[in-house]
């Protein structure tokens, strides 16, 4: 009973180590963050989406507001390959010789994904909606009066969820490889997974058809692609499973 306590608390103890450092880790990383936001932020604004629009501070804390939440969102992106690689090194004890290497390989993959929902969001879909809503309120006969910090986070409604979102293959194949999930698993609840897809993509999107589906088609193509890896990743367990299976009976 000693022992069993004890291996829960090296394992409290090892989380503890894993958030110390992921936390030292944004710390540092935010406070490059504050030499970034600046630049960024004038360059955001002089995008060919921005600079259409007359940008306004309804707050006098909305500058500082929209510049502390660029240099958090730049911690958080620096943040992410380390927070993966900690997450991996808690876990890996756990895993097989073969599995680490395996689900180590996951965090630049992650990385690219992530990277690349925000730059399909960004430079597509983003365009795309503020165009519509500018026409839009053009044939009303609408005066925009846009505020920055109302810019910025519907830019950051739109982007973000992306990003995160472009996990879910890199997700669903970690989960295969544990074996919590299963391909099989996967195809039952493809029409209760749709149906969460296009609340989600409701949720970040405008009410207009359009971008709903510029969202939404996507993330179905990506869940149909993560049922694909998932297959692709049950046969590499069971391969596995089978050689150790093999390799126990020999002894």
């Amino acid at each position: 009973m000693l022992d069993r306590e004890m291996s829960v608390y090296d394992h409290i103890g090892e989380l503890r180590k894993r958030v110390i450092i992921i936390a030292s880790f944004f710390f540092v990383s935010a406070i490059g963050g504050f030499f970034l936001a600046e630049p960024i932020i004038v360059y955001l604004q002089h995008t060919n989406e921005a600079e259409a629009l007359q940008m306004n501070a309804f707050r006098i804390t909305d500058p500082i507001k929209i510049f502390m939440q660029f240099s958090f969102l730049i911690a958080f992106i620096i943040t992410f390959p380390v927070t993966l690689y900690q997450i991996w090194s808690f876990i890996s004890p756990g895993l097989y010789e073969r599995e680490r290497k395996v689900t180590l390989s996951y965090i630049p993959i992650s990385l690219f994904l992530f990277l690349s929902g925000l730059t399909f969001s960004y430079f597509i879909l983003f365009p795309f909606v503020v165009k519509f809503m500018s026409n839009l309120a053009d044939r009303l006969d609408i005066n925009q009066v846009i505020g920055i910090n109302e810019y910025f986070q519907f830019l950051f409604q739109l982007t973000l969820p992306f990003g995160i979102l472009f996990q879910m293959p890199v997700i669903v194949m970690f989960l295969t490889r544990l074996g919590i999930i299963t391909p099989a698993i996967l195809v039952k609840i493809r029409k209760y997974a749709y149906f969460v897809l296009l609340v989600i993509g409701a949720l970040i999107t405008p009410p207009e058809i359009i971008s709903h589906l510029m969202v939404t088609v996507p993330l179905l193509i990506l869940y149909e692609i993560s049922i694909i890896i998932s297959r692709f990743g049950y046969k590499k367990v069971k391969l596995a499973e089978a050689k150790l299976n093999e390799e126990l009976n020999k002894k």
